[in-house]
């Protein structure tokens, strides 16, 4: 049996601690729903849950399980990929022909009640994500949103509209998620092969991408980023655009880039945009937020809400983060952790602090990626000045032999400025040298120093 949005009065979720539940959990109990359920620790993020209405617990134990939680028809029951086989309260809603969903699949029933605006692709998806809901939450339309990483502008991974008939959604194509989807309207930002762990192959991974194109709804439009392997198969009822930063359907002109701002001209098939300009201002940010405003305005929003509200846009917290923007030092902190990132991230930064000094802290995530792509990480940290290199995040890994930072280290530029160093001797370095832009780079636990590292360069 499948339930229906309207069936459904009580919410279960299995990992109610994980971001991405977090923000169901708050939509359902916005609805009016009922909402338990467990995780293995309690952590703010959960306190904060429970003291907006959810009933959680941190025992694996059925009898845990509230009694309105305990009738089949009326509960749905939510998953992460995270719990173990044998998990017992998992187990109890089995035997019980409980109906079970993933996340993605419970999303994918959203975009069959609502109008889903959704982003996908290797690069880009979260900050696109997070612009559109941003431009659209700013305009008279108004949206739902579930987002991959939190924002800056509102503090959470989630916004709540009880009028918009928009749910905009990051689009996820790890583990096929994003097959449970049927958005009214997607961007395709990049198909740069990733988690080829699930895919095996490249042009397997760009086929998930051409299946998700055929599951637009009729009615609805696909806007795709010029020059992708992709060939996409959207049905006959289903408008296809393009976009890019100096081509395509949605397009950029007059860009002024220089002393930290980013301005331009948004050509548009449905209006044009004059004078836009980049609240965060990376160029990056110049395609992701032509594909925001080609969403945005798909959905209805005007150029003169979309003009206010992209200069407002103030990030994903750790996504071209910065913490100090003067003319004598500029301090940021991003996610970057795949080569490619690392590239676009530091081409970025310096188009638009051009003619400075830029250093990077950078920590590797994963043995297996660094001994993968050891030469593609140093390719891309040669086009900084200086590098400080930490050793490897292990993550959920174990070390691997003769698999460590020096890989990196051994093949930078001989003749840039570079050491190796223990993430501990971070706070006395940046004490004791002057920096001009420095960045933090990687996915790992190095960006826990940020705070520190920020008072330390206020503090001089």
């Amino acid at each position: 049996m499948t339930h229906h949005i309207d069936d459904i009065l009580n919410v279960y979720f299995l990992g109610a601690g994980g971001i991405g539940m977090s923000a169901l959990e708050r939509y359902f109990l916005a609805c009016g729903k009922a909402v338990a359920g467990y995780d293995r620790t309690e952590t703010p993020l959960t306190r904060a849950l429970s003291a907006e209405g959810a009933q959680l617990h941190y025992e694996d134990n059925p009898e845990l399980i509230p009694a309105g939680f305990r009738d089949a028809a009326s509960t749905l029951v939510v998953l992460t990929p995270a719990i173990p086989a044998d998990h017992k309260e998992w187990e109890w809603f089995r035997q019980r022909g409980f109906v079970i969903k993933k996340r993605a699949e419970v999303l994918g029933l959203l975009t069959r009640s609502m109008k889903g605006l959704c982003v996908a692709g290797t690069h880009g998806k979260t900050t696109t994500t997070a612009m559109t809901a941003h431009l659209l939450h700013q305009s008279h339309v108004g949206c739902n949103a579930f987002l991959g990483g939190i924002t800056k502008n509102y503090g959470t991974n989630y916004l709540f509209s009880k009028e918009s008939p928009y749910v905009v959604i990051e689009a996820d194509e790890y583990d096929r998620s994003f097959h449970h989807l049927r958005p009214f309207a997607s961007v395709i930002t990049s198909t740069d092969a990733d988690h080829l762990d699930i895919y095996g192959t490249e042009e397997a991974y760009i086929e998930a991408f051409c299946h998700y194109s055929t599951l637009i709804q009729p009615g609805g439009a696909l806007i795709v980023h010029t020059g992708l392997k992709l060939k996409p198969e959207p049905g006959e009822d289903v408008r296809l655009y393009s976009y890019g930063r100096a081509d395509g359907d949605f397009h950029a002109e007059s860009l002024r880039i220089g002393g930290g701002r980013i301005v331009f001209d948004l050509v548009s098939p449905i209006e044009n945009v004059s004078d836009v300009e980049l609240g965060v201002p990376v160029s990056v940010n110049i395609e992701n937020g032509i594909a925001a405003m080609a969403l945005a305005q798909l959905a209805g929003a005007r150029a003169d809400e979309l003009r206010a509200a992209m200069a407002t846009f103030g990030g994903v917290d750790r996504r071209f983060d910065f913490k100090i923007k003067r003319d004598d030092l500029v301090f940021l902190s991003d996610y970057a952790h795949h080569p490619e990132e690392i590239r676009q991230s530091i081409l970025s930064v310096r188009e638009v602090f051009a003619g400075r000094r830029l250093t990077a802290i950078f920590q590797p995530h994963l043995f297996t990626r660094t001994r993968d792509f050891y030469r593609e990480f140093a390719d891309s940290l040669s086009l900084l000045d200086e590098v400080i290199l930490v050793d490897i995040y292990p993550a959920r890994e174990k070390p691997l032999p003769g698999v460590t930072s020096q890989l990196i280290y051994d093949n930078l530029r001989p003749d840039m400025k570079r050491r190796l160093v223990h993430k501990e001797e971070l706070p006395a370095i940046v004490q004791n040298e002057r920096f001009d832009v420095l960045i933090v780079l990687g996915a790992g636990d190095v960006d826990d120093y940020v705070p520190e590292l920020t008072q330390i360069l206020l503090s001089r």
